[in-house]
C-alpha cells in the first residue's frame, strides 16, 4: 500500500480535487440542461433559469434545508432523519420538474410553444418562485443557520464539497446523458415545426417529455450540488453554435465537455486573479451571463422584432 500523503498535500487532494470534479459535473450538467431545453422549445434563448428550472430546484432545495432544520412535523422529522443528503437532490429534483411542467403547459397553446408566452410565463414563475424563496427566508431569519444555508443557495457554491456531491451530479449527467440518441434526431427535426416533424414520423409528445426529465434531472442535480449558478446552461451551448456543432445531434454532446472547461476555466481564472477576495460562481455567472444576454437580443433583433 501507498504511504498516506503529507499533510498539506492530503489537504490540497481534499480540498482542490473534489472542487474540480464537482465544478465540471455541475458546468456539464447545466450545459446539457440548457442544450436541450432550447432545443425542445426551439429557441436558442431559452436556459434552465429563464424558464424556472433553476429555481424550482433552488426552491425545492429550500424546502429540504427547512426539513432537515426542523422546521417539520416531529413525524416527518423523525423519518427525515439521517437522509440529508437524499432530501435535497430529491427535493431539488421535484422543483425543477414542477416549474418546468407548469411552463410548458401554460406556454403551450394547442399543442404548440409560442416563444412569446414561453418567455412570459417564464418570467411570471420566476417571480413566484422568487417570492416564496423570499417568505422562506423571512420566515427563517431568526434562525441563523438555516437562513445563511438557503441565502447561500441564490449564490451559488463550490467550497468543501466531498465524494458525495460529485458523484450525485456525475450519476445525473449521465442519466441526463443517456436520453441524448432518443431526442437528439428528433430536435433537429423539430426545428421545422411541430407539423412537419409530426408528419416525418417524429413522436413530438414523447420527444418533449423525455427532454424536459432529461433537462429537468441535469439542472436540478447542478442546483443541489452547487447552488444557483445562472446562464451556463444559455451561454455555452451558443459557444458550441459557433465552433461549428449547430445539429443537436452533435451539439448535445459537444455541451458536455464545453460546460466542464467553461465553468472549470472560469472559476480558476477568477480564483487566480481575484485570489482571496474571489467571487462565488452564481455571482460569477451572473456578471457574465446578463451581458452575453444582451448580446444575443442585440445579435437575434430581426428574430426578437418577430416575438
Amino acid at each position: 500500500l501507498a504511504e498516506p500523503l503529507e499533510r498539506n498535500l492530503q489537504a490540497i487532494a481534499e480540498l482542490r480535487l473534489w472542487r474540480a470534479i464537482c465544478t465540471i459535473g455541475v458546468g456539464a450538467a447545466l450545459a446539457l440542461s440548457g442544450g436541450l431545453i432550447q432545443g425542445m422549445f426551439r429557441n436558442a434563448l431559452a436556459s434552465p433559469s429563464l424558464i424556472g428550472v433553476t429555481g424550482g430546484a433552488s426552491l425545492g432545495a429550500a424546502f429540504a434545508i427547512l426539513i432537515v432544520g426542523g422546521y417539520a412535523p416531529r413525524l416527518v422529522l423523525e423519518n427525515a432523519a439521517g437522509f440529508d443528503a437524499v432530501l435535497i437532490p430529491l427535493f431539488s429534483f421535484l422543483g425543477a420538474l414542477g416549474t418546468t411542467a407548469l411552463v410548458a403547459l401554460i406556454a403551450s397553446a394547442r399543442g404548440r410553444t409560442s416563444v412569446t408566452t414561453l418567455l412570459l410565463v417564464g418570467i411570471a414563475v420566476n417571480m413566484c418562485v422568487a417570492g416564496i424563496f423570499a417568505a422562506i427566508q423571512y420566515l427563517s431569519l431568526e434562525d441563523w443557520e438555516v437562513s445563511k444555508a438557503i441565502l447561500a443557495w441564490t449564490f451559488g457554491t463550490l467550497d468543501d464539497r466531498k465524494g458525495l456531491h460529485c458523484v450525485t451530479v456525475l450519476t445525473a449527467l449521465a442519466l441526463s446523458a443517456a436520453a441524448i440518441p432518443f431526442v437528439a434526431r428528433e430536435l433537429d427535426l423539430l426545428k421545422a415545426g411541430e407539423a412537419d416533424a409530426q408528419a416525418l414520423g417524429v413522436d413530438v409528445a414523447r420527444t418533449k417529455r423525455i427532454a424536459l426529465v432529461a433537462a429537468a434531472l441535469a439542472a436540478s442535480a447542478a442546483v443541489a450540488v452547487a447552488g444557483q449558478i445562472g446562464f451556463v446552461g444559455l451561454v455555452v451551448p451558443h459557444l458550441v453554435r459557433l465552433c461549428g456543432a449547430g445539429s443537436y445531434r452533435r451539439l448535445l454532446w459537444h455541451v458536455i465537455p464545453a460546460g466542464a472547461l467553461f465553468l472549470l476555466g472560469a472559476d480558476l481564472l477568477q480564483r487566480v486573479l481575484l485570489g482571496e477576495g474571489s467571487l462565488q460562481p452564481g455571482v460569477m455567472m451572473s456578471l457574465v451571463g446578463g451581458p452575453f444576454f444582451l448580446f444575443l437580443l442585440v445579435r437575434n433583433r430581426r428574430e426578437v422584432s418577430t416575438w
